[in-house]
């Protein structure tokens, strides 16, 4: 009898213990303190990537998760997740197993081109900068943006959306061309077509004029400018299509402006350029929208350096603005510009 309370003491003990040790493998917290962790699980990680990144969150936890993965055969979900320390061994396979991830703030800026656009977002994202770049390319993707590849920067609306970090090309395009066509409301449209312009042509307007000047009050005043120009069939004349053209945007000073020849060249071309020579912020596109009406056919740099312009309606008073700015620069830097 006292021999099999022994026994029966001794199994107690071991179940006991094997129950801590089952509880502390699979059940307590995976982390420690109150502080979320992120984890990016991409879709080449392989079992021994996965186990390193989840053993910086709590590397005591990670044998448990190694053992889940085995008894299961089941691989995580490629995506970013969030990791706390309420969570157990078994909650955060769970996790990674369904795919439970949370969605990042993905930020579209102002770019040049399409191609820096996606070098950006790659930055941002699981996606390949050049797989999305030649998804975007594609006749079938164009074909159903309704644009061709000198419109397709107009259908990148800078702005912050919430999309998910192994979100595919084809999810993000579907994504982004909701958010123009989301973008384009009635009002805005009804706008344009007072202006008799197209979302495109709106775009590709807006796209030089905030090549032209940061100052977002003086946006509609530009807008107004071109527009005059457009009207009169005069030449746009615009220095940052030129440098479009070239391709080369670390140009500071613009010398020979009608080369070269490309019909991006508002020096050599009359009218708006095919497309957008960059993808405009919002700002810009609703200052064309918000064109002002005046007479205005030129502009030039003020003579404080404020990065803002004196305009004129006549070529006579545009010299004069331009010996004003010529004199200011001389006087501050020693030579005229």
């Amino acid at each position: 009898m006292k021999h099999l309370r022994s026994l029966l003491l001794f199994l107690t003990i071991a179940l006991a213990l094997s129950a801590v040790i089952v509880y502390y493998i699979f059940f307590a917290p995976f982390g420690k303190g109150t502080t979320a962790h992120y984890i990016y699980i991409d879709k080449d990680d392989t079992k021994d990537s996965v186990i390193h990144k989840l053993s910086i969150v709590e590397p005591r936890q990670t044998w448990g998760f190694e053992r889940l993965w085995e008894l299961t055969n089941a691989r995580p979900r490629s995506g970013k997740y969030e990791v706390s320390a309420h969570q157990s061994t078994i909650d955060v396979f769970r996790m990674l197993r369904n795919g439970q991830q949370v969605p990042i703030k993905l930020v579209v800026r102002p770019a040049w081109t399409v191609e820096r656009m996606a070098s950006r977002l790659a930055t941002q994202l699981m996606v390949d900068s050049a797989e999305l770049v030649s998804f975007l390319n594609d006749t079938t993707t164009l074909s159903l943006m309704h644009c061709t590849r000198e419109t397709l920067p107009a259908h990148f609306i800078p702005n912050t959306y919430e999309v998910y970090w192994n979100i595919s090309p084809e999810q993000l395009v579907q994504r982004l061309e909701r958010e123009y066509k989301k973008f384009w409301t009635a009002e805005r449209l009804q706008r344009a077509e007072q202006l008799g312009m197209t979302p495109h042509e709106v775009s590709t307007l807006a796209s030089i004029v905030c090549r032209e000047t940061n100052n977002v009050p003086e946006m509609a005043t530009i807008a107004g400018l071109y527009r005059n120009r457009l009207k009169r069939k005069m030449p746009l004349q615009a220095c940052p299509t030129v440098i479009f053209a070239r391709q080369d945007f670390s140009i500071t000073r613009l010398t020979n402006p009608t080369e070269p020849d490309s019909p991006y060249n508002t020096y050599r071309y009359l009218g708006l350029p095919p497309g957008p020579i960059f993808i405009p912020p919002i700002s810009a596109i609703d200052a064309v929208l918000r064109a002002e009406t005046h007479n205005y056919l030129y502009m030039c740099a003020k003579e404080d350096f404020s990065g803002t312009h004196n305009f004129a309606a006549t070529h006579s008073a545009h010299q004069h603005n331009a010996r004003k700015y010529q004199r200011a620069y001389k006087q501050r830097f020693g030579k005229k510009k």
